[in-house]
């Protein structure tokens, strides 16, 4: 009977395994493609389950865990850098990690391309890691192996292991359409500024005065617009072209560049601030206007190209954000961010050549327009700094920790309020006798940012601005000001004082193990229940809970006191010093995370995160696990549940 009972177990435990393995809810399909110059494509395509998002390869630090390609090495081939991701992920911001993070929902497609060095059969090996969330729960990251075989000398060879070709190309249009309004925002800005906006009456008023009829007039300005556009669009094509879009979304993420960047939006600032004046070469203007000459469309074209030219002091730092910007979109995103910019420029040309009584319902050209022009510096110096902590942080080198970061928009918002009041005078700026009421009010507003900034020097959320400044852990104190260490009563139970070996103050302040075996060996120690925290770096129900439920003083003080926590992180990357075969799945476990996922897909056939198992210094579990449950009174009484089973085990 014993031995049938044993068996039943064992069964039932198997079913649950491969139920639980079952719940992937992202399939993979992979293949290759041929390109030019002896390169491979590796494509990897991902059907995700509806209600289910998979994050994309370029994410936040310390927030959830990106979709990686890793191919093994191999003398056949050189592995080159970059991945590139279509569509276009949506981007969405998570109040958890207080950050911008970016998923695909339904499909999506990865690719990162190696260089062959031998002709014939070649066999690329590696895997694709990822990992899917929904607004529940998240799976642990999960690694995906692929086995390749190309051959350059076959034009354009598509392999694949699980499914017929890709559909790698398909765009996401509502991200085109957030990169053409971005855009379009951005050249709606240039108008105002002095470079352009006393250029729209003046070329206005020549085509209607030049052209023999309103309709020739209308037209005329209408080309007019064209060619700025299909300037502005040609710019965006030879930026794609020259760089290609994995070299684009390295460069967004590239620790020199994001440096080289933040140089040139200080060079940028200062040049709108009135320090000197950026203009193209003198030469090239000439030669422009004097093509202007020839009349006709050849003719307009050349006078949209000086326009171009001439604005550059005021256009080329909002056109260079914006393809910076931009170049998350690869070969499109460009094209479609110059599109949008040209589209705004050009609007008030077409618009005004068709109705030229409204000429008159412009403001006049004044010192207003400097004044523009020096608020988009102050802007322009702000997210500069974005720049420079992006790299900072991928550095460590903490020069530019939260608190810094915070205090130098406080006094950049703060001067650019006093700016607006008239305390503070640039080169360019006009005498102002007294406030107009919409400056004042504009002060106003800054000066409530400003203050509203201020906060967040101890540690305040300043949710605003979430996702610009680094996050609360990259900070000079994290746990607030004077850096003072969470204790939360926390009492050493083996005599010795202080928190054994392998326990440090995990989240909220309460000690913790991220190590199994070492929690276990503390516990027959100490004689206290263990709570498994099977959790995730990327996982927002896990902060979540860490931040409405376990910020409560009871069950704070019961974490830190009755219990040992044990935080199991299913998703941290650190290599394991030997791989081995999990006897659960059958794939090859590389990572501690991977340890932890299949540990709990072993001991309780389960893989989304939160979940939390109380058990005893024999492993014995004492009660019903749980998962994610805000609820701070039932998440007590599972606890004080725990500690009675226990005390009468």
């Amino acid at each position: 009977m014993k031995k049938t009972l044993t068996t039943v177990v064992l069964l039932l435990s198997i079913l649950g395994s491969l139920f639980a393995q079952m719940e992937q809810h992202i399939n993979w399909k992979f293949s290759t493609k041929n390109l030019d110059g002896n390169k491979v494509e590796i494509i990897c395509e991902a059907s995700v389950d509806e209600g289910w998002h998979v994050y994309s390869s370029v994410l936040p630090e310390n927030t959830a865990i990106p979709t990686t390609i890793e191919v093994e090495e191999n003398d056949a081939y050189t592995i080159l850098e970059g991945i590139v991701e279509t569509p276009i992920p949506t981007k969405h911001y998570d109040e958890t990690y207080k950050a911008e993070l970016q998923w695909f929902e339904g499909k999506a497609t990865f690719k990162k391309v190696v260089e062959i060095k031998q002709k014939g059969d070649v066999v690329i090996k590696g895997y694709i890691e990822s990992m899917i969330c929904n607004d529940e729960t998240c799976m642990p990251p999960e690694m995906v192996d692929f086995e390749l075989k190309v051959n350059i000398g076959e034009a354009d060879v598509a392999t694949e292991l699980e499914s017929a070709k890709t559909e790698a190309d398909d765009e996401s249009d509502e991200s085109y359409w957030g990169i053409f309004l971005l855009a379009f925002g951005g050249g709606l800005a240039a108008l105002l500024t002095p470079c352009v906006f006393p250029m729209i009456p003046m070329t206005v008023s020549f085509f209607t005065k030049q052209s023999k009829t309103k309709a020739a007039g209308i037209r005329n300005a209408i080309t007019y617009g064209l060619s700025i556009m299909v300037i502005y669009v040609i710019l965006g094509v030879a930026v794609s072209a020259i760089f290609g879009a994995s070299a684009l979304n390295e460069l967004s993420t590239n620790v020199w560049f994001n440096i080289f960047f933040f140089l040139l939006l200080v060079i940028f600032a200062a040049s709108f601030f009135g320090a000197f004046e950026i203009v193209m070469p003198s030469s090239l203007i000439n030669f422009t206007t004097k093509n202007e000459d020839k009349g006709g469309l050849i003719g307009i074209f050349f006078m949209a190209f000086t326009l171009a030219l001439v604005s550059f002091s005021c256009t080329g730092p909002i056109v260079g954000a914006l393809l910076v910007k931009a170049a998350t979109g690869g070969y499109m995103g460009p094209i479609v961010g110059m599109l949008g910019f040209s589209s705004a420029l050009a609007l008030p040309f077409a618009l005004f050549a068709a109705f030229p009584g409204y000429l008159n319902s412009l403001p006049k050209s004044g010192g207003w327009l400097n004044s523009v022009k020096v608020i988009l510096g102050f802007l322009e110096l702000a997210f500069a700094f974005k720049f420079l902590s992006i790299a900072d942080m991928t550095m460590g080198w903490h020069i530019l920790e939260r608190e810094v970061f915070i205090a130098i928009w406080v006094a950049i918002f703060g001067a650019m309020g006093f700016y607006l009041l008239g305390k503070i005078r640039l080169p360019h700026d006009s005498p102002m006798d007294h406030t107009p009421v919409s400056r004042f009010l504009m002060a106003l507003l800054v000066f409530s940012f400003t203050i509203y900034l201020i906060p967040g020097l101890w540690g305040a959320p300043v949710n605003l601005i979430s996702g610009f400044p680094p996050p609360k852990d990259y900070a000079e104190s994290p746990f607030g000001v004077g850096d003072q260490t969470p204790t939360a009563g926390f009492v050493s139970s083996d005599n010795h004082g202080g928190m054994p070996d392998g326990m440090h103050y995990g989240p909220q302040g309460i000690p913790a193990f991220e190590d199994y075996e070492l929690a276990l060996a503390y516990s027959k120690k100490v004689n206290k229940p263990l709570l498994l925290d099977f959790t995730g770096k990327g996982c927002t129900n896990c902060r979540k809970m860490e931040d409405k439920v376990w910020s409560n003083p009871q069950i704070k003080n019961m974490l830190t006191n009755d219990y040992i926590l044990v935080s199991l992180y299913v998703d941290i990357r650190e290599k394991l010093d030997e791989p081995y075969i999990s006897e659960v799945t059958g794939k090859k476990i590389r990572t501690v995370g991977q340890k932890w996922a299949e540990f709990q897909m072993e001991r309780y056939q389960q893989q989304g995160q939160p979940y939390y198992v109380i058990i005893d210094e024999n492993e014995n579990t004492l009660n019903t696990p749980v998962a994610y449950d805000p609820d701070i009174a039932r998440y007590k009484s599972w606890l004080d549940d725990g500690i009675e089973k226990y005390k009468t085990k």
